[in-house]
């Protein structure tokens, strides 16, 4: 995670939505000509912006551009030299094995349904694709596995019930990017179990830290985090706008 400026075309959300859509971060009031610029340039009908909550002014003036506010994401962040926790349950969490993609698809379709993200809250999108976009997710994280990247799973009752998907992000970052629970998992101490296994991944990577993030409304994971050790690290608010080309 950085706070680095950055914009550029998003192929995949372009062929979810089915129209040409960006993204950029790091976005500050003084970036965001350049932002406004870009878009009508490259004929972008979508944009997905993302500015730190202390951009005070950037936030103001995109919503004077016609911007508007689909979400405040909020980063955690856990020293690894700490001593970690000891598991809370017996079930079993282990990395992903061939042949087990469509378990954690539906994992996934089970953990999202009515899940309320910065493309639900997008009164132009279509509900059902933005239901896919964490799916596709899940499915690509599991199918995209290597040195620098693990999706975890916990088993129980001998079927995949949850997973993690991890990243490394630098030399001394490792990050959660998408945990997802079944229902019928839920409230049994697993996700609590697999943050903690996610954590020894990223230490068994010589990692010193590792970050993770939700949306602000999300208080159950956050409390989980905390108690794991997790504090709280940084936050970003994410704007939608829609041009007219």
């Amino acid at each position: 995670m950085n706070d680095t400026f950055d914009i550029g075309l998003s192929p995949l959300e372009e062929s979810r939505f089915g129209c040409r859509t960006a993204r950029a971060k790091g976005v500050t009031s003084n970036n965001l000509p350049i932002v406004l610029d870009y878009c009508r340039n490259n004929g972008i009908r979508f944009l997905i912006a993302r500015c730190h909550v202390n951009e005070t002014r950037a936030a103001q003036v995109m919503e004077k551009e016609g911007f508007f506010l689909t979400d405040t994401l909020v980063y955690y962040r856990r020293n690894l030299l700490q001593p970690l926790p000891l598991p809370m349950s017996a079930t079993e969490i282990r990395p992903l094995q061939n042949g087990e993609v469509m378990d954690v698809s539906r994992v996934a379709r089970e953990a999202f349904q009515n899940y309320f993200g910065h493309y639900h809250a997008d009164p132009y999108l279509d509900k059902a694709k933005c239901d896919e976009t964490y799916i596709s997710w899940a499915v690509n994280s599991s199918q995209n596995r290597d040195e620098d990247h693990e999706l975890l799973v916990a088993v129980k009752d001998g079927t995949i019930c949850a997973f993690s998907a991890m990243r490394l992000n630098s030399p001394q970052e490792a990050e959660g990017v998408l945990c997802g629970v079944a229902k019928r998992a839920r409230h049994q101490k697993i996700y609590t179990d697999l943050i903690i296994e996610s954590l020894k991944w990223c230490m068994m990577k010589q990692r010193s830290q590792m970050i993770i993030s939700t949306q602000i409304n999300n208080m159950v994971v956050q409390k989980v985090w905390m108690l794991l050790g997790f504090e709280f690290h940084a936050a970003y608010y994410t704007f939608h706008r829609w041009f007219n080309t």
